[in-house]
């Protein structure tokens, strides 16, 4: 039994409720107590787009203030001088999911777009399986999207099938029976992939129930969809059978009243994306216009190489201070609902991202007792509004105490940078 203890207050549904204690059945016939005086009780967040390797190639020249046609080979060519292999993964997994659970982020979907070309498909299997296994040794939950950028269909078709075959043989729904691990597909968007892509995609979709996923109207990929198919991308994804229920779309920056509709009528979920958006100069998602529309929305971080940090309170903090230049201010409730309920629901996942009867059992305890919460009259919407780059004091995944008093459970937070930076250490410097 876990026992959260003295929590001043729980976000619950999107509404607040006073609790003094908040019991766990974690299977273990211990209790565990952990201390909540002072604190705000959250479900565990939940990042609903990641790039996980990226975490590996943060700030690099080249890569800031630049178009992105240049972006996306010099991040390319950073991937190659490290290498493709299953070490390079792990650590830079390690880090990203280390960051993630301090941060508070209990669920990571990890897009994963670049592969070695033309591998092996073992190889690529091997490489999924370095990130899973890294992500499953911190505690964290993992959905890891086999995703594609410009890869041979069939290739990319005949790898996807083998990871979720390897990763989670029989499971339903690509989650794994502990539900630590869930794989899903997801072709990086119209502006990298052909029809014939999505289609080889979604057929392992298909025969496995795997969530889908994809990234669209960021503005760069509706250009080259107009200049190349003569359509914009949500026009193309619903050709190519991509609007549906189980698919996520991620940035939607550039979209218009009737595509708007057309996402809502189609019941496709959305991940806004504002720590990536902003700085590579797509714009703001129009949030509150998705979400009066019937859209579900989650939140996401987006990776290193366009973000630089995998802080997901520090995004939605972001998200509401830009959401006025797109319509109405955005009510904190409701973007912290976003990064819990509204993610969870993009993944499939509704025990996730909630406290409660049916929950999975993950949730973040907040100290709001510090001077930075001083004068905060409510202690929900100042978890957002007040102190950037706020940690959690202790966080919990499936009942399990991940992070205690601001550190890993699981492992050494140096250490983990330590081996990351020695892993880069042997390749060539950049110029």
């Amino acid at each position: 039994m876990l026992t959260i203890r003295d929590a001043r207050r729980i976000f619950v549904d999107s509404s607040t409720e006073d609790c003094g204690d908040l019991a766990l059945d974690n299977g273990s016939p211990h209790e565990t107590v952990l201390d909540a005086s002072g604190c705000v009780v959250t479900p565990g967040l939940v990042n609903a787009h990641h790039h996980l390797l990226q975490s590996a190639f943060r700030t690099l020249p080249g890569t800031r203030g630049v178009p992105m046609a240049e972006w996306l080979p010099a991040m390319a060519a950073a991937y190659g001088r490290v290498g493709h292999d299953p070490e390079s993964y792990a650590v830079a997994a390690s880090v990203g999911a280390a960051e993630s659970l301090l941060c508070g982020v209990t669920t990571i979907a990890d897009h994963h777009l670049n592969w070695p070309h033309g591998a092996p498909i073992a190889d690529t299997v091997a490489l999924a399986r370095a990130t899973a296994e890294a992500v499953r040794s911190l505690g964290a939950r993992l959905v890891f999207v086999r995703g594609s950028a410009r890869d041979d269909p069939e290739w990319a078709g005949e790898s996807a099938e083998a990871i979720v075959t390897a990763l989670v043989p029989g499971a339903t729904g690509g989650v794994s029976p502990d539900g630590l691990l869930q794989v899903a597909v997801g072709p990086a968007g119209v502006h990298s992939d052909p029809r014939e892509t999505f289609a080889a995609l979604g057929a392992v979709a298909a025969r496995h129930g795997l969530r889908r996923r994809t990234q669209a109207n960021e503005q760069v990929d509706t250009a080259i969809a107009v200049a190349r198919y003569g359509r914009r991308p949500l026009q193309l994804l619903g050709e190519w059978g991509w609007l549906a229920p189980d698919v996520t779309v991620a940035h939607l920056c550039d979209v218009t009243p009737g595509e708007i509709r057309l996402l809502a009528q189609a019941g496709v979920t959305a991940t806004h994306a504002p720590g990536c958006d902003v700085p590579m100069g797509w714009g703001v998602a129009p949030v509150a216009a998705l979400i009066e529309a019937g859209v579900v929305v989650g939140l996401g971080t987006s990776g290193g190489g366009s973000n630089d940090a995998g802080h997901l309170l520090a995004d939605a903090r972001l998200a509401l201070q830009v959401s006025g230049l797109v319509g109405p201010q955005l009510p904190a409730r409701t973007v912290l609902g976003m990064a819990t309920a509204g993610s969870a629901a993009g993944l499939g996942r509704p025990e996730l991202g909630q406290l409660g009867a049916g929950s999975a059992g993950d949730l973040c305890v907040w100290d709001v007792s510090g001077v930075a919460d001083a004068g905060v009259h409510d202690p929900v919407a100042g978890l957002l509004w007040a102190s950037p780059g706020r940690r959690p004091k202790h966080v919990v995944v499936g009942g399990r105490v991940v992070v205690r008093d601001h550190r890993l459970v699981a492992a050494d937070e140096a250490e983990l940078g330590a081996r990351l930076r020695e892993r880069l250490s042997r390749t060539p410097p950049t110029s």
